[in-house]
């Protein structure tokens, strides 16, 4: 019993000794019911002291609240990506390069962990911030999940500001008992431990995540005040912080010795508890680091030296087609169990029905299959030689196996576009109420979900019947949070046109296509004829073909939510300037909103796309302009920077 402050805090200061030897030294110094008895002490103890709790107590690790959704977060120093190796030649290249250009002969080797990259931020000895790597400048605040994980200490003894980067992993055996409980409650399991650590850190309610058996595994710094010269003794003082030691590290000076632990660690992989794809080898000296510098996405002084794909035979039983949470079919193939590399397979992605065809796959083949890091592998080709007469072609589908509406059929792509189709209802609903269509504010993802397990959405219709009481009986909705969602659902009702027909997600009709459409039409859009739909510009067949059969499909469905919502056309005025339908792209960090800026072009006549190609005009970015700065330059795409973009509009 703890009977004052002192004992309180000598408590607290010998849960985190235990909870250091169980999770991060797998040296367990007491049993789980004597840490559980000292645990629910405190608990008690802080139960009746509110205002005196610890904030790095281990009972502050689950908060009691269920979020709203994760706000964007920046990185102090940014989060780089790397570029990879596949064989020797290639490792050996990169080695001989800093070896004769830098005369640096030091290298730090460390496995290459396949988990979700998560950056720390401690000041002042307490953890204040988790961040997701985002695009390597801005993430998302996954601060109160990050804390039930108990290999991330609340609290370490370096009192200057510092980020600590590493990688959720979730266990093997934890991945297999997670899918085995999401297929028995019929849910989608995992493709593979990477996704299900990803998905458990950006659970908003953080009570999920602390059930995840997650672990925390550091490989490098970002903001430091640290002098140590070497990388490896940067991560040494990092371990004796409380952080969880690699299970294998080395300082390597000759490439033989890279290759011999490249060797030793695919033949530990196996074994291990947890995922790797590969090794990461640094330059050690950070000095030389410095030297080196960066590329536009990597530092030059780093590589992952990827492990080799891991090949198996085995019969193809079946093919079942999947539908994804867009409507899109997907062949998956039922495979004889084959054990590769510990993991026993008994699935395997077909991609589409023209890969089918095109490797010239058959029910009842042997087939190569290939596994490279992800749980589902990947079928590689046919085995002909075996082929005996028992074999039969794959069926292509006609109509969607989950609700029997017949599908929009592009070859490679086939997708039942029918919004009430139970394996898409979430899906269509999360799309209609995104900040790119109806802005409706508060209906997230596991909002849409928890609303459709209760049986009260089957369809984007089914929005505009909700009431207070029925969002009062769902457990965790209180009364402000049941009136701000009503809100802005009524809210959405008049929205403009384009944002009506982009929340329908009909495929090949995003942003641009609906205006254009509205544009042309205004809210007179259900009985377009293919001749009306491709006299617009830009719009080929294939675009009239998805919008027509879209509408064949869910005609009424749109006309009582056209009804319900009474969207309306406002005609822009178009002002005159030398960017009047030209298409442009925009990337990077800029100093105002990228949507601002989109919205004044977009009145100049501007069209505005997400994807850089030959028909792009310009491209204009800003800071940390990345794949789509340099897929511009290679196109031979005229690049104008914000400044510049300014001193034209000014014109």
């Amino acid at each position: 019993m703890i009977n004052n402050s002192f004992e309180y805090k000598e408590a607290i200061k010998r849960l985190k000794e235990w909870a250091k030897a169980y999770y991060i030294d797998d040296d367990p110094l007491v049993s789980d019911a004597l840490y559980d008895k000292l645990y629910h002490e405190v608990l008690e103890w802080e139960s009746k002291h509110k205002d005196e709790i610890d904030p790095t107590s281990p009972t502050q690790r689950v908060g009691d609240r269920v979020l709203e959704g994760f706000h964007k977060a920046n990185h102090i120093k940014r989060m780089w990506s790397m570029e990879d190796v596949f064989d020797s030649i290639q490792m050996r290249e990169w080695y001989d390069k800093i070896v004769k250009e830098y005369e640096e002969k030091r290298f730090f080797v460390e496995p290459k962990f396949d988990g979700a990259s998560l950056n720390l931020i401690y000041s002042d000895g307490v953890l204040q911030r988790a961040i997701t790597r985002g695009d390597g400048v801005t993430g998302e605040d996954v601060t109160i999940n990050a804390k039930t994980i108990h290999s991330i200490p609340l609290s370490i003894e370096y009192k200057d500001t510092i980020e600590i980067r590493g990688e959720v992993l979730m266990p093997l055996k934890s991945f297999e008992e997670l899918n085995a409980k999401r297929i028995k409650e019929q849910e989608t399991p995992f493709a593979n431990p990477r996704n299900a650590a990803s998905g458990s850190l950006r659970q908003l309610d953080p009570n999920i995540t602390a059930k995840r058996n997650l672990i925390f595994q550091p490989w490098g710094v970002g903001e430091n005040s640290l002098s140590y010269p070497y990388l490896s003794q940067k991560m040494d003082y990092i371990y004796s912080l409380g952080f969880k030691r690699p299970f294998i590290s080395k300082i390597c000076y000759e490439f033989k010795e890279i290759e011999e632990l490249y060797h030793l660690m695919i033949e530990k992989r196996a074994s291990l508890p947890i995922m790797l794809d590969g090794m990461v080898v640094k330059v050690d000296n950070i000095e030389v680091q410095e030297r080196l510098g960066y590329t536009v996405k990597n530092p030059k002084w780093m590589v992952a030296y990827k492990f080799p794909a891991i090949e198996k035979e085995t019969k193809l039983i079946d093919v079942v087609w999947q539908v994804g949470r867009t409507g899109v079919l997907t062949p998956v193939a039922i495979l004889e169990p084959v054990d590769i590399d510990g993991a026993l397979v008994e699935r395997a992605t077909l991609h589409n029905y023209e890969e089918i065809v095109r490797k010239d796959i058959k029910i009842g083949d042997m087939v190569l299959i290939i596994r490279s890091g992800d749980v589902i592998p990947k079928i590689i080709k046919p085995l002909v030689s075996f082929r005996d007469g028992t074999q039969r072609d794959i069926a292509k589908p006609t109509k969607c196996p989950e609700c029997g509406s017949k599908l929009l059929d592009e070859g490679a792509l086939i997708k039942c576009q029918n919004l009430k189709c139970p394996a898409r209802v979430v899906n269509s609903i999360v799309h209609y109420a995104s900040k790119k269509c109806m802005q409706i504010e508060g209906l997230g993802e596991k909002v849409v979900e928890q609303l459709y397990k209760a049986g009260i959405l089957k369809s984007v219709e089914d929005l505009y019947s909700l009431t207070l009481d029925i969002l009062l009986s769902l457990p965790k909705f209180q009364a402000k949070r049941a009136n701000k969602l009503l809100k802005a659902i009524e809210d959405s009702k008049g929205k403009e046109c384009w944002r009506f027909v982009n929340g329908l997600g009909i495929e090949h009709i995003g942003e641009v296509a609906s205006k254009k459409i509205c544009s042309a039409f205004g809210v007179d859009f259900l009985d377009l004829s293919t001749e009306q739909l491709i006299s617009i510009d830009g719009f080929g067949n294939e675009m009239a073909e998805s919008f027509l059969e879209f509408m064949r499909v869910n005609r009424d469905s749109v006309s009582r939510l056209l009804n319900i919502v009474h969207p309306v056309y406002k005609d822009i005025d178009i002002k005159e300037s030398f960017l009047k339908d030209k298409k442009v792209v925009l990337t990077g960090t800029m100093s105002r909103s990228r949507s601002k800026i989109k919205e004044e072009l977009e009145s100049l006549g501007v069209i505005v796309t997400n994807s850089v190609s030959k028909k792009t005009n310009y491209l204009i970015y800003g800071k940390d302009a990345g794949s789509k700065y340099e897929k511009a330059k290679s196109l031979g795409v005229e690049c104008i920077d914000e400044k510049r973009l300014n001193e034209l509009l000014s014109k």
